[in-house]
């Protein structure tokens, strides 16, 4: 057990980092420099990585991120997230979204050792807002092997288990937009009604299957489904734009054929935002952890399916064989009570050391 792990999350989790994560890229930085024997640096976005072992050897990153969403009233006070213990859980903005996971995989990275490898610790900024981070290092040549991401896999196969999970849904969000001719409602035929034409797009989305994929013995099944629209200008005029926003659940794999919308007269389609899903492309390290997961806990964890993007899509998108595997559990992120497992965070800090061990 290290019982450094509840103590640097407290640490961590008091500095706020909803709008500028400096401050906690700082203490991190400096926490590794002073703590552990590796090389850390701090990249052109503030992301902060550190290394030890065979650079020759293969690459296992265990990788989470430093910032977090707005905390609400009662989680803040006098410019500082408020911290408190009870019942074995550790309750405050971040405690499950992430930096519980990031402080287990800071002790992780100093503990670790006997490594064949090179063991990699990277906290990313700008999860919260599509994975600025992890793009910004992906594009400076930030491609390990393998990789860990802490987001959260407890209570996901059964209450009590912290699981590895293989794959996960991406998002892909998108603009449908209608365009037509105004004219005075009374003739309705002197134009071209853009709500009309947006609601042959929507029919037309209602039309398509969204894809499904196997990973690894899990199904994911994506979804597509229109959430805005918005259009007119007055009760007595034929409006001439009209807009459609739709979510999709993305898959690995195939994608639902939304591009076909902008075949249709005066419609046009643009994606705002693409997260991608991620597939663990190398079951021999999906098993590893998994095993150092079973070592780490009385419980029978599992391979399973995750239905948020993380991280680790954009990863995966790069190739890196990637897991998930982390202390929040299902409902904890972005909520007023958010809050984290000690017992848990202690069990991630061994899931991560043992799967270092193993894997390299």
């Amino acid at each position: 057990m290290s019982s450094d792990v509840p103590v640097l999350t407290r640490e961590l989790v008091s500095i706020p980092s909803h709008e500028d994560e400096g401050s906690a890229g700082d203490f991190i930085e400096a926490w590794l420099r002073e703590h552990a024997d590796g090389d850390v640096t701090r990249d052109g976005t503030g992301n902060v990585l550190a290394r030890k072992g065979d650079p020759t050897g293969p690459t296992l990153a265990l990788v989470g991120h430093h910032d977090v969403v707005p905390p609400a009233d009662e989680q803040a006070k006098n410019g500082e997230y408020l911290v408190e213990e009870r019942g074995g859980r550790l309750y405050s903005r971040g405690t499950a979204d992430m930096k519980g996971a990031v402080a287990a995989a800071m002790c992780a990275f100093r503990d670790a050792s006997d490594l064949d490898g090179e063991l990699v610790f990277a906290s990313f900024v700008g999860e919260e807002s599509g994975g600025v981070g992890a793009r910004y290092a992906i594009e400076n040549g930030f491609v390990p092997d393998y990789a860990i991401v802490g987001e959260g896999s407890t209570n996901y196969s059964k209450p009590g288990v912290t699981d590895v999970v293989v794959a996960h849904k991406g998002r892909r969000g998108s603009t449908i937009t209608a365009r037509g001719t105004a004219s005075h409602a009374s003739e309705p035929e002197a134009g071209e009604n853009a709500i009309y034409r947006a609601c042959e797009a929507v029919d037309l989305v209602r039309e398509f299957e969204a894809p499904a994929a196997e990973v690894l013995g899990n199904r994911l099944s994506g979804s597509v489904a229109v959430t805005e629209i918005g259009g007119g200008s007055a009760m007595n005029v034929i409006p001439e734009r009209c807009t459609v926003t739709v979510d999709e659940r993305t898959v690995p794999g195939e994608r639902a054929p939304l591009e076909r919308v902008g075949e249709l007269e005066g419609v046009e389609w643009a994606v705002d935002q693409d997260l991608p899903p991620m597939r663990c492309s190398d079951e021999g390290f999906a098993e590893g952890v998994l095993a150092a997961a079973r070592e780490a806990q009385e419980g029978s964890p599992e391979l399973v399916a995750k239905p948020h993007a993380t991280d680790a899509g954009w990863l995966a998108e790069a190739g890196v064989a990637c897991v998930i595997c982390g202390a929040s559990e299902p409902g904890e992120a972005h909520t007023k009570e958010e809050s984290v497992s000690i017992e848990v965070l202690e069990r991630c800090y061994q899931i991560y050391r043992e799967a270092a061990e193993r894997i390299i």
